[in-house]
């Protein structure tokens, strides 16, 4: 792929923020738009940790977009406590990998679309391994273990 110099570029960008949380959003929303009222912001409702909040996240994005040229997946959670979502996956896990995986792999084909579409996937610092045989943590659970091994599974 080609790169392209942007030094010296101004763009004019489009930030959908994806939250899981309405009132939460809209308040982070209003305080973009207070600090750059000409900001081009939206907001859509994703848990990252609910797998069907991921697919109707995407499917009401695709109907109102017609493309999509960056993705970033910077969510993360801790939790000090083992957790499990409603679909019985490791809070963490679901919510710092797995929900990432999702949406990005059902974004995929809008992404192809943009010639130079861009996935930057956010992790943390870790020399965690992945305990590949616990990855939900059932047997051993320590919390910035599993926080690092959720992160650490985006690489």
């Amino acid at each position: 792929m080609a790169q392209t110099d942007m030094h010296g570029k101004i763009c004019l960008v489009t930030v959908i923020l994806g939250c899981r949380d309405k009132q939460r959003g809209e308040a982070a929303l209003a305080e973009i738009k207070a600090a750059s009222p000409t900001a081009i912001v939206d907001l859509l409702l994703l848990d990252l940790s609910v797998q069907r909040s991921v697919r109707s996240a995407v499917t009401e994005f695709e109907n109102r977009y017609s493309q999509l040229d960056v993705l970033i997946n910077n969510a993360a959670v801790f939790k000090p406590h083992r957790m499990l979502t409603a679909e019985g996956y490791e809070t963490m896990f679901a919510t710092n990998h797995l929900g990432p995986f999702l949406l990005t792999n059902l974004l995929l084909e809008r992404l192809k679309t943009s010639p130079s579409a861009r996935i930057l996937t956010i992790t943390a610092p870790s020399t965690t391994r992945i305990a590949f045989e616990d990855l939900q943590a059932e047997h051993s659970f320590k919390a910035f273990h599993a926080f690092g091994a959720s992160k650490a599974a985006n690489l």
